[in-house]
């Protein structure tokens, strides 16, 4: 029998043994459901009345963009609303408890206990000051009835079951020692704990690179062969559904929009709006048309000469954190060349160093060694005030729009701060010129006086374009610019910076972890790992032909929207562990 059949079959025993002692009531029944949230204008509505269930040992997927009701509607299902001024409605059954009607003394038993929930930022579910075991052996000691010791050793052991080396020691580390992948397994690892019926994971590979996410989804597929577990998976990631459910959910604003296996829904949707979503879907097999834009200044007949020229090259670039006993290389002798106009992509794993090569190209950190030539300039070794009339040249889009927006100003005076900074036009020159930057990326010139909070992640990364654009620079490095948006958010702002591209020959340095985005944007590719770059070529070339074996697994671990080729890498993948 092969892996894949294997595993097949398995989950489908686990899921008569599990259909079995639910005597035939579903683990989830949902109906009617209704969610307000108050605003200061009234009340929103997030979900409007949603009908589903999940049968025992299924696994069922919720997809839709930001602001669908998704997340809202998980929430739900364990009643993390109440207390919070939110106002719930119809009827949510979970492992025979009616949610919304119990105490919260049922409540507390069915949290964790029959049901558990991972969430999708796990820094702020563990506490930073308590080691990853004694947390996890708190939420078992709560639920059963143990002693310490038993609890830390059932710590250990579901530490161990999702993967966590050497388990024993790990467990008496905190929160901030892991990786990102590393803390999402803990959190898993504590949903297991009390062996519960339902786990719901809300976005939980979001933030993870390809190859933590294949990690952590194969696992939640493991999990459910073994234990016969419900899974409730919410995300915006179409990839992600495809091998690890066995029914799809989509939503739009609150309601069910469509819903059937799977393979139907992604082969053949129904919906308009579901085939929007797929559309959306960025593919790693999807080659782009390679332009190198002329610059504006040139002349036509010396352009081909120009745009070969680098307009940025860096020659054994390094960067050294910490001190002389405990120094960490995160960059170790990178060389590459960005031109005129064009889109260098830059891939990796968290901690490869492409996010430090990224400040590096832009001088917010300063190179430890090596050269950075900016029109044939050495700028790598230029003090602060040498630098400051190439600031406006040298541009970034953070990946983080809310951390690097000021919450008590308004966007347009975040906007306005670089060309308040160099002091070459009137306050009332400077506020034109940001209402039209804002009508530029898409947002309304009126938008000047809002605050950060009153918008979504897909507008507050347009805003944090717009300052770049403000100065009007010839490079942007955008570094993990689309990684927390939906897809059709995603598609919206790519295209976007396309757009701005082609309008401005500017020259793009985005950095990503998704190889799909990557792919879509950038004329060539430079792969990173460990601090150097192992493979570096035209777009179509890499992809097509990758020649470093940290390429291939990186492409290998990209979720498609087959169902039966997700089955058949995810086989691929165990396979190739068991070596």
């Amino acid at each position: 029998m092969s892996a894949v059949n294997g595993s097949a079959a398995a989950s489908a025993a686990a899921s008569e043994a599990g259909s079995a002692v639910a005597s035939a009531e579903p683990l989830v029944e949902v109906k009617d459901l209704v969610i307000d949230f108050p605003t200061a204008s009234g009340t929103v509505r997030a979900v409007d009345g949603l009908t589903f269930r999940l049968e025992a040992g299924g696994a069922l997927g919720i997809v839709g963009e930001s602001g669908s009701g998704k997340s809202a509607t998980a929430y739900a299902l364990l009643d993390l609303h109440r207390g919070t001024g939110a106002k719930t409605g119809g009827t949510v059954r979970v492992a025979g408890t009616d949610v919304l009607g119990a105490d919260d003394s049922v409540l507390r038993r069915l949290r964790g206990g029959q049901a558990a929930m991972v969430f999708q930022d796990p820094l702020s579910s563990l506490d930073p000051y308590y080691a990853i075991g004694d947390q996890i052996a708190e939420v078992y000691r709560v639920h059963v009835k143990a002693t310490r010791r038993a609890a830390r050793e059932r710590a250990v052991q579901v530490l161990d079951r999702v993967g966590i080396p050497d388990a024993a020691r790990r467990s008496r580390a905190r929160p901030h020692e892991f990786s990102g992948g590393m803390r999402q397994r803990a959190l898993i690892a504590m949903a297991l704990a009390c062996e519960p019926r339902l786990l719901i994971a809300d976005e939980p590979t979001t933030a993870l690179d390809v190859t933590v996410q294949a990690q952590i989804l194969d696992l939640l597929h493991e999990l459910r062969a073994e234990t016969g577990m419900g899974l409730l998976l919410v995300t915006h990631d179409l990839g992600v559904v495809a091998g690890s459910v066995d029914d799809v959910l989509v939503m739009r604003n609150g309601s069910a929009v469509e819903r059937g296996p799977v393979s139907a829904v992604l082969d053949a949707p129904r919906e308009p709006y579901t085939r929007a979503l797929l559309a959306a879907v960025p593919q790693v097999d999807g080659a782009r048309t390679v332009t190198i834009v002329k610059p504006r200044e040139a002349p036509d007949e010396a352009a081909d000469v120009v745009a070969e020229a680098p307009l940025l090259e860096a020659v054994g670039l390094r960067r050294e954190f910490g001190g002389r006993r405990d120094t960490v290389t995160a960059v170790d002798g990178v060389s590459l060349t960005v031109r005129r106009g064009e889109t260098l992509g830059i891939v990796g794993e968290s901690g490869s160093g492409k996010t430090t090569l990224g400040r590096m190209l832009v001088r917010l950190l300063d190179p430890t060694a090596g050269e950075l030539r900016y029109g044939g300039r050495d700028i790598g070794s230029l003090s602060d005030k040498a630098l400051r009339p190439l600031r406006r040249e040298l541009q970034m889009v953070f990946q983080d729009p809310v951390s690097s927006l000021n919450p008590r100003r308004s966007i347009g005076e975040s906007i306005a701060d670089p060309l308040r900074a160099a002091g070459e036009l009137s306050d009332k020159a400077v506020i034109e010129r940001v209402r039209e930057l804002l009508e530029r990326v898409g947002l309304e010139p009126d938008w000047y006086h809002r605050y950060p909070h009153e918008f979504s992640g897909g507008q507050r990364q347009r805003v944090g374009i717009a300052r770049a654009l403000a100065p009007s620079p010839k490079l942007i490095v955008c570094d993990e610019p689309v990684s927390a948006l939906d897809v059709t958010t995603q598609a919206q702002v790519v295209a976007l910076l396309g757009e701005l591209q082609r309008d401005l020959g500017l020259s793009l340095v985005f950095i990503a972890h998704d190889l799909a985005v990557v792919r879509q944007v950038s004329d060539r590719v430079a792969v990173m790992r460990a601090g150097l770059i192992v493979e570096e070529g035209p777009a179509d070339t890499v992809y097509d032909s990758p020649q470093h074996a940290y390429t291939k697994g990186l492409l290998a671990a990209v979720p498609v929207l087959d169902p039966v080729e997700s089955s058949a890498r995810r086989a691929s993948r165990k396979r190739l562990a068991a070596v």
